[in-house]
């Protein structure tokens, strides 16, 4: 698999529509996984707005598209104590966004079925930050009705890659619902 930074989820019946309309977007790649494709675009912005532009003036591609979510964080895995030590490193960066804000981590885990626990390792995660924005003097908390952000992993067998969604982000593009 090649270097990606968004995952989209397609709805049944909606593939071939999706990565039709995809490939005018960035390159997409296939992946191991039910109804999810891969891509890298060269601006998640630019690409967001896209989808958003598209969606709404084709129905047919708004039914094909279930989820999307671009990532700005990635890493390759080779096994769940590699990846939470990865996931670990790579979390406090999202820190400086999530001061004094409401927020929850969401994992869609694709593959390492029955090793990764995606729940054990969301409250690993957010107790993280926690701690972390706690020692700082900006202490968030875990709120899952409406927070201010979600932190969504998205893995894709060997690899990982996270964003932080906004309150704000979730409004404007209906798409990138992280849950």
């Amino acid at each position: 698999m090649f270097d990606w930074n968004a995952v989209v989820s397609v709805r049944a019946n909606g593939y071939k529509t999706a990565r039709r309309y995809l490939k005018t977007l960035g390159r997409v790649e296939r992946t191991d996984y039910y109804n999810v494709l891969a891509l890298k675009v060269d601006d998640c912005a630019l690409f967001l707005e896209a989808v958003k532009r598209d969606t709404g003036l084709q129905p047919e591609l708004r039914n094909a598209l279930a989820r999307v979510v671009p990532v700005s964080q990635s890493f390759l895995f080779q096994n769940p104590a590699e990846f939470e030590a990865r996931a670990r490193e790579v979390v406090p960066v999202f820190a400086p966004e999530l001061a004094k804000r409401t927020f929850h981590v969401r994992m869609h885990r694709r593959g390492f079925r029955g090793q990764l626990a995606s729940q054990e390792i969301e409250r690993l995660l957010a107790r993280q930050l926690i701690e972390r924005l706690e020692a700082a003097g900006t202490p968030a908390q875990v709120e899952f009705d409406d927070p201010d952000a979600v932190l969504v992993i998205e893995t894709l067998g060997q690899w990982a890659g996270l964003a932080l969604v906004t309150r704000e982000q979730r409004a404007r593009y209906p798409f990138l619902e992280p849950e």
